[in-house]
């Protein structure tokens, strides 16, 4: 069995605590475990925070600019998540430095990539084992699509044409023992 919803929101600071409720509920429902759902309610609270936030216009009189779009999809043992704003997108493509500002950029998973990737100061071994190596941030700022990342099985981080950016993740799901949607 496999459920879906689709929420359209209002691009307002409330909207984060709105989604991650939701998607909690149908969680607690389905009978998903709940350190899966937390993790999950986290990087959904992570991508709607950056819609409010970022999500705004590119260009002026662009439609659809004041909200933005949350789905999720449970099928079998897989939760996909889907976070669609209308704002400018993540630039050209360096997220993580430039588009959000971002704290962390990814490199080679073997760590090769980059040759001027100094040790990660603030989490050690968690970052190079990602895969991630720190760059600089500013404040409270730049840390919701490293959380994202590391959160959840699969993402990914795309624009769509003239109209915005695309968080999409997923996880694996483990069931409680009474779980009304257990996959067979």
């Amino acid at each position: 069995m496999s459920i879906w919803w689709s929420l359209h929101l209002r691009r307002e600071a409330a909207s984060v605590p709105l989604a991650r409720r939701l998607l909690l509920g149908a969680m607690e429902a389905a009978g998903v475990d709940p350190d899966v759902s937390y993790d999950l309610s986290v990087a959904l609270s992570e991508a709607c925070a950056n819609a409010v936030e970022h999500g705004g216009p590119g260009e002026s009189g662009r439609s659809g600019a004041g909200e933005y779009h949350v789905t999720a999809y449970i099928d079998d043992d897989m939760c996909r998540i889907e976070v669609v704003d209308h704002g400018p997108g993540f630039g050209d493509g360096t997220a993580y430095e430039e588009g959000h500002g971002g704290a962390y950029r990814a490199t080679d998973p073997l760590g090769t990539a980059a040759e001027d990737a100094a040790p990660a100061m603030a989490f050690g071994p968690l970052l190079a084992d990602a895969g991630l190596q720190e760059v600089p941030h500013s404040g409270e700022h730049g840390r919701g699509l490293f959380l994202i990342e590391a959160l959840a099985d699969h993402v990914d981080f795309r624009n769509r044409p003239g109209d915005g950016a695309v968080v999409c993740f997923d996880k694996l799901l483990k069931w409680r023992e009474d779980a009304l949607l257990k996959a067979s």
